[in-house]
């Protein structure tokens, strides 16, 4: 662990040519390095999503998180970019992939890159890591508690989403998964599915379910927030990327 860091907003292209809103973080050493693509939850591009990049340059990678709602207006309050973003059903998928790909693209063009990217997102987010890695060519990717891969939304969410198993079979990378047994979305039954199809298609994953934690246990500002749960899914998460994103 290396506390000397740079940390600071930056632009950088998504899908269609967009300019995107970003926050970027690396390590200030020139030691050749992974690069993560943070993808923040529902919630919007926030303090939390903002620390958790913080977090994989301190550990030696460069990561960024792009703001998947930049183009609700420049000027916005990301509050409201979220709220907008949300009205519309969520951000298509067509279009978190490209900024996915434009995400890793800016991070492979850093000094030191070693040229391989880990995906990890959160809620949405994790849904939208394993889109990621079904649609490009990625090295290692996370999910942490990514509902509707499986099952699709209730018809009450304003969320446009499908389901994403018929996708499986196109992973291009180790997939982390990190779940709460107490979670509804997604559910431990849906865990299993999404394993066990897994398991079928011979995908290298493996998946972790803490009892008395649902969803958002990462949290570390929400009641939800499970400690015991949220440090060791870090240790998991680092370590993994410790084996699949080095040089």
């Amino acid at each position: 662990m290396n506390d000397a860091i740079w940390a600071g907003t930056v632009a950088l292209t998504g899908h269609e040519g967009a300019e995107l809103e970003a926050y970027l973080a690396r390590p200030l050493s020139d030691t050749p390095r992974g690069g993560v693509v943070v993808i923040h939850h529902m919630p919007g591009y926030d303090a939390a999503n903002k620390e958790i990049v913080r977090t994989f340059a301190v550990n030696g990678y460069a990561a960024v998180c792009p703001n998947l709602y930049s183009r609700e207006g420049a000027g916005v309050s990301p509050d409201d970019q979220a709220a907008a973003a949300r009205a519309k059903g969520g951000v298509p998928d067509e279009q978190l992939v490209g900024d996915v790909a434009g995400s890793a693209a800016y991070l492979n063009g850093l000094d030191h890159a070693n040229g391989k990217i880990g995906v990890i997102g959160f809620c949405s987010g994790g849904r939208q890591s394993f889109l990621a890695a079904c649609s490009l060519q990625i090295d290692a990717a996370v999910d942490c508690y990514g509902a509707f891969v499986v099952n699709e939304p209730p018809a009450e969410m304003s969320m446009k989403v499908t389901s994403l198993i018929s996708k499986a079979g196109d992973l291009s990378a180790p997939l982390l998964g990190l779940f709460g047994a107490d979670d509804s979305f997604p559910g431990p039954e849906e865990v299993g599915v999404l394993s066990a199809e897994l398991d079928k298609l011979g995908k290298e994953h493996e998946f972790h379910s803490y009892p008395d934690a649902g969803h958002a246990f990462f949290a570390v500002d929400r009641p939800s927030y499970r400690p015991a749960a949220a440090v060791d899914g870090w240790k998991k998460i680092l370590d993994f990327y410790g084996r699949h994103l080095s040089a």
